[in-house]
């Protein structure tokens, strides 16, 4: 626990770093069934690849969430659990409105929170001091937004393709970890390589990714004019 003293205002924050949700992405991985699993990767694949043909949709729907997310974390203060179910319904609809009405910010700023994904993945795989895996985080973010601002269709490739790379990647680890409990004896290398090497996860995310910026601008410059 850090303590930074603000003396000129008269009390203490307490801060908590920050570090890679490595126990948390591991947690939604096992938390998957077989079918689940098969589901993630096939929506993935095709968000993956195809996300720019709905990315109005995907917005909507990811701004939506958020702000669900978001409004559950700011009711819990009030330790009620219907205030948290009306919070989260507000901040559902509020923010899946906004996106609506400012599109285009809305998908900067997930163009922002892809590059901030990305560059926090890219800290932890290096082995630096994950106490300050966030400087790395809001760099990204920081760039992210801005090349997502300057060049629109950037931003959508770039948080399409992550997206549809995070839920084929926790599907496809989760049916390798199935198979793996299934063996006689029973193995779980997929865990090990999780919690062992900081490259792993960063680059089953950042690899297809890439992939995925690549054949969107292929495909989308084979098809028919789109614009916001």
């Amino acid at each position: 626990m850090v303590e930074l003293g603000l003396a000129n205002i008269g009390f203490d924050v307490a801060f908590t770093p920050i570090g890679y949700p490595t126990d948390y992405i591991w947690d939604q991985i096992i938390s998957l069934s077989w079918l689940e699993a098969v589901f993630s990767v096939s929506f993935g694949v095709v968000y993956l690849l195809y996300g720019w043909r709905v990315f109005k949709v995907l917005t909507v729907v990811a701004s939506g969430l958020f702000g669900l997310f978001l409004g559950v974390e700011i009711g819990e203060f009030f330790g009620s659990t219907q205030i948290q179910l009306w919070a989260g319904v507000v901040g559902l609809v509020v923010l899946a409105i906004a996106s609506v009405l400012l599109m285009r910010y809305a998908v900067s700023l997930l163009g922002g929170i892809a590059g901030a994904v990305l560059t926090a993945g890219l800290w932890h795989s290096l082995s630096v001091s994950q106490e300050y895996i966030w400087t790395g985080a809001v760099a990204g973010f920081v760039g992210g937004f801005l090349i997502s601002f300057i060049i629109f269709k950037f931003a959508v490739m770039l948080f399409t393709s992550l997206g549809g790379s995070v839920f084929m990647i926790i599907g496809l680890l989760q049916l390798t970890n199935i198979y793996e409990s299934n063996l006689k004896p029973p193995t779980q290398h997929i865990h090990d390589w999780v919690y062992m090497y900081n490259w792993f996860l960063p680059i089953c995310f950042t690899l297809p990714t890439i992939i995925g910026v690549y054949l969107q601008n292929r495909f989308h410059k084979q098809s028919d004019k789109w614009e916001l």
